[in-house]
């Protein structure tokens, strides 16, 4: 036996087999994950440049979202605005209306107010004509003095005259009108004209021409016929037929109507004779 058989050799043991796939696994093990975690730490690393190129579509879409909502919110403002304006305009306009209806009542009220008073008035004027006409009837009839003292009655002339007289005296007591041409309305003129239309005499239409349609006569020296004119010859603004007794027929004016009355009553300006 040797002297050294019981002396440990200084030599390392030797590995079994199986500590050393043990160790071969783990050591694959670490370097998978060593492998892994570069990996990992390759992608972690790109990350951010993937996010960096996405970034821009991102915020593109974000600015086209914003404006499209600014958009929106812009025409709701301008719609809610111009619905406030259009409330705004009927409600002024309805507050008009209901100021001008009011206004239109107002001066309905007025009109008829004027209305009945102009019908006060005319009705008034009616009774005054028909008690004025009465008045002057009994003149004709009984017979009165004019301004001279002399008396007055109704005409006795002949022929053409007569003609002309019968038909002036019987319009007495028909309305006065302007422009009015009978039958039941006359205005001086159209009294006029139309009687001696009755001998086949045609004068002019109006005073002014009428007032030199013949022979200018004196005041003093008129016969039953003769036409009778207030104003210049020319430019007379009234004209009648005188009948003779110192009476003559005119239409007058709105208030009195067709009437006989005295010369005195309205003395005229001056005569034309045509028959």
């Amino acid at each position: 036996m040797s002297h050294t058989a019981h002396i440990r050799s200084h030599r390392k043991p030797r590995r079994s087999a199986s500590t050393i796939a043990m160790r071969a696994g783990v050591a694959g093990g670490v370097l998978s994950t060593l492998a892994v975690a570069g990996a990992s730490g390759s992608a972690n690393a790109a990350e951010p440049v993937t996010q960096t190129l996405e970034l821009p579509t991102l915020t593109a879409d974000l600015a086209a979202q914003v404006a499209q909502s600014a958009d929106v919110t812009q025409q709701a403002a301008a719609s809610y605005e111009l619905q406030a304006e259009r409330d705004a305009a009927a409600a002024k306009a309805a507050k008009q209306a209901e100021a001008d209806l009011a206004e239109a009542k107002k001066k309905a009220e007025e009109e008829k107010k004027k209305a009945e008073e102009a019908a006060r008035k005319a009705a008034a004027e009616r009774a005054s004509r028909t008690a004025e006409r009465a008045t002057l009837s009994a003149s004709v009839d009984t017979g009165s003095s004019d301004s001279s003292g002399s008396s007055v009655s109704s005409s006795s002339a002949t022929g053409s005259a007569a003609a002309v007289i019968a038909f002036v005296q019987a319009q007495v007591g028909d309305a006065y009108v302007t422009g009015g041409t009978g039958p039941n309305s006359w205005d001086c003129s159209g009294l006029v004209q139309a009687a001696f239309k009755q001998v086949n005499i045609d004068l002019p239409r109006v005073s002014q021409s009428q007032s030199t349609a013949g022979t200018q006569v004196s005041l003093d020296n008129l016969q039953p016929g003769d036409i009778l004119y207030w104003g210049g010859a020319g430019s007379a603004y009234h004209v009648g037929v005188y009948v003779g007794d110192g009476m003559f027929v005119g239409a007058q004016n709105s208030s009195t109507g067709v009437v006989q009355a005295p010369l005195s009553y309205d003395p005229p300006s001056g005569a034309v004779r045509v028959l």
